[in-house]
């Protein structure tokens, strides 16, 4: 007789069956900045005991920096910490990954078989990144002269492609997608120039920014300060330029012209690097939770989504029309929290969410030019100086204030 057909194992089973039910008031799916914040918040508001935290990674990374460590100005280790360290303490960290959402229903299941059922459900579970939608890609990183500040993996691919660059054009890429910190992808260029200049080589080199987007930077200030850059430095740059393929072996980088499709341009290349097209997360899908782009849907005055009230996003998810930084989530957390507040209460959420974001644009090893603004594009900055100038206190703050800012006050 098999265990399982015997009274005491199918007792067993049962009892192990039920066992990986659990309840929490709140739940939260994710543990990067935004989960963290969200994390700590809830625990100050309804107790650790009622609160989880699902995050499969063991390490916690905070990635502004990667922009750094690509130009050799950070070390990779300096940007993570462990998970556990950054978990809010007696709250309940499930190490599994998020399979399926049932907002009907009220349950997040894992992949490690557990299912936990919620009185309310906060996604902070970020974005995805496609390299493989770039044919050639993510194989081709395992040859030199590439790299990427996006991933782990490839950040230090990016400084090795600029120390070890010789002659010949440095070309520098930005999806047709949305993307996470949107002047990550030219602040990596500023610095190689910067790199190529003191190292003596900057006349051997052909700077080349191809962008999918129509404008250089999304905020007509700052776009316009960033051009005075371009032309100061000689820097080339093509609109509307989206890298569709990459052949590492013969050092060949093509590009659509996305306001003539199907019409292509070869680039050869000395260095590349690659921003990767980005999506929302997968799990999203066909849960009743996303718009029709597959974000997560949210009111972006609340943070509420829009069809489950005790359901609410922050950070990369969600489908708010500002751009994805950790800034932003600093900004979201603090009117999250209130309209969770009320939402409990069973009142109307009353704080509202401007869409301020910032993106601290690094120009040089010693400078940055500090963009801040709203939903409107409208600049909404913190200094009393003119921040569309280059600025060394503002790189200072980037570089060295920032990061203890982010482990320190908005973790915790």
């Amino acid at each position: 007789m098999s265990p399982s057909s015997s009274p005491l194992g199918q007792c067993s089973f049962w009892l192990s069956g039920l066992a990986s039910k659990e309840h929490y008031k709140i739940v939260v799916l994710g543990g990067g900045s935004g989960g963290i914040t969200m994390g700590a918040r809830m625990k100050r508001k309804v107790g650790a005991k009622k609160v989880a935290i699902v995050e499969p990674s063991e390490m916690h990374y905070y990635q502004p920096i990667w922009t750094l460590v690509g130009a050799g100005a950070k070390s990779i280790n300096s940007s993570g910490r462990p998970t556990a360290s950054v978990m809010p303490s007696g709250v309940k960290w499930f190490k599994s990954r998020v399979t399926k959402i049932d907002p009907k229903n009220n349950t997040v299941s894992t992949d490690s078989g557990k299912e936990l059922s919620y009185d309310y459900l906060i996604i902070a579970l970020g974005l995805q990144l496609h390299y493989e939608k770039i044919k050639g890609l993510p194989e081709g990183f395992q040859h030199p002269k590439i790299g990427s500040n996006y991933s782990l993996q490839t950040v230090e691919k990016t400084w090795n492609a600029l120390r070890n660059f010789k002659e010949g054009n440095a070309i520098f890429s930005f999806p047709n997608t949305p993307v996470k910190c949107a002047g990550a992808p030219q602040k990596i260029m500023y610095l190689s120039e910067a790199y190529l200049r003191k190292t003596g080589k900057r006349s051997k080199a052909n700077i080349i920014y191809n962008t999918s987007l129509p404008v250089l930077f999304g905020v007509k200030k700052y776009a316009d300060a960033l051009w005075e850059i371009v032309k100061s430095r000689d820097l080339n740059v093509n609109l509307r330029h989206n890298l569709i393929e990459v052949r590492p072996d013969k050092r060949e980088a093509v590009f659509e012209n996305l306001d003539n499709p199907g019409e292509t341009k070869i680039f050869e290349y000395e260095m590349l690097h690659v921003t990767p097209p980005m999506g929302p997360p997968s799990v999203l899908k066909g849960s009743s939770l996303e718009d029709e782009a597959g974000w997560l849907d949210v009111n972006k005055d609340t943070l509420q989504h829009k069809t489950y009230d005790n359901v609410f996003g922050i950070g990369d998810c969600t489908n708010v029309p500002t751009s994805k930084t950790a800034a932003a989530v600093a900004a979201q957390s603090a009117v999250l929290d209130r309209t969770i507040t009320k939402v409990m209460k069973k009142d109307k959420p009353d704080k509202k969410y401007d869409g301020y974001t910032s993106c601290p644009l690094v120009t040089s090893y010693n400078t940055v030019i500090l963009a801040e603004f709203d939903y409107n594009g409208q600049p909404l900055e913190t200094f009393p100086v003119d921040q569309g100038k280059e600025s060394r206190i503002m790189y200072h703050m980037k570089a060295d204030l920032m990061p203890h800012l982010y482990w320190h006050g908005l973790l915790k």
